[in-house]
């Protein structure tokens, strides 16, 4: 059997109304025609989206079917599961996206068919001058209150936002009410999870003319009024210089990298994703004759052990991994 290595994936493009072509122009994505490439799945297990291994002898496998055949190597001590349980991807956002929430575990398995939560995390890498983050209700804002205001088709009273700033991470546990404003380039982890409920779309209509559908009722169910505003999280030292901790939950954690000289990582019996967001970067034992260049992603699998990273000048790489 083909022992397992780095494995890097072919994306899954999105087109939305809502994108633009910084997917090509910033983080060099292969886009055809058109200015509304919204989304890259880089690594994705789902039912209809499955992301395949782009070199290699397994080219062409799809990570599902990695997870299914593979599991043990490449989860370690995650192992088993049903479907990988993280889903990263990039999101360029030219227009402001509907103000949304996704469930929890809980009310995600309830569903038809069942489902994960969506418990996600941003990374900013570009933001125009006036761009927004809408992340929370304000304080004081409860179910009344939002009812209220969605009634009256004002729902972004209730919203807290701010000015992010590229570098910015935030953190964003399923029920929290939340989007992403027009300008920013966002780097994006998250349970592997496609369940999102629509609660405002700011009064515009869709590409047909009419209003989008909104899911008002799923919605104000899934809210967790509990959080309130969310802010940018204050990344944390890990003991390591050139590692710091931008998110730890019980669904993944979220590190940031800045190397500027050779580094291991790995041999914890667990599988690693990175995310290339500065730089280029060498990794011992990939197939590709190239770097890990800004805009690429890569699974390392828990059988790897141990693994060499050689960075081109200074590298900055966003680091996932299960708990």
């Amino acid at each position: 059997m083909t022992p397992l290595y780095p494995l890097r994936f072919e994306p899954i493009l999105r087109r939305y109304i809502w994108g633009g072509r910084r997917l090509c122009h910033v983080l060099n994505k292969p886009l055809g025609e058109g200015d509304d490439y919204a989304e890259s799945w880089e690594i994705c297990d789902r039912p209809n989206d499955q992301t395949a291994v782009a070199a290699g002898p397994l080219r062409g496998a799809t990570l599902g079917e990695l997870v299914q055949t593979r599991g043990s190597e490449l989860l370690g001590r995650h192992a088993p599961q049903p479907r990988f349980p993280l889903l990263f991807k990039f999101l360029d956002a030219q227009k402001t996206l509907s103000v949304q929430v996704h469930p929890d575990d809980n009310r995600a398995q309830r569903l038809t068919p069942a489902d994960f939560g969506k418990t996600e995390a941003w990374v900013v890498l570009d933001a125009q001058p006036g761009s927004l983050i809408y992340a929370g209700l304000k304080r004081g804002f409860d179910r009344p209150a939002l009812e209220r205001e969605l009634a009256r088709g004002t729902c972004e009273l209730c919203l807290h936002s701010f000015e992010p700033q590229p570098g910015d991470c935030i953190f964003l546990p399923a029920g929290v009410v939340h989007a992403i404003g027009a300008g920013l380039l966002i780097a994006e982890i998250q349970q592997s999870s496609d369940v999102t409920y629509r609660l405002f779309d700011w009064n515009r209509l869709g590409p047909d003319g009419r209003p989008r559908p909104l899911h008002i009722e799923q919605a104000l169910d899934a809210i967790d009024f509990a959080h309130g505003p969310r802010t940018p999280q204050t990344p944390l030292a890990t003991g390591q210089p050139h590692v710091e901790r931008l998110v730890e939950c019980d669904k993944f954690i979220l590190d940031r990298w800045s190397i500027a000289s050779r580094q291991t990582i790995g041999g914890d019996d667990r599988c690693h994703l990175l995310a290339v967001i500065e730089g280029e970067l060498m990794i011992a034992g990939d197939p590709c004759a190239t770097p890990l260049r800004r805009g690429e992603s890569v699974l390392l699998p828990a059988s790897l052990g141990a693994r060499e990273l050689e960075p081109r000048a200074t590298a900055v790489v966003l680091e996932a991994y299960l708990p």
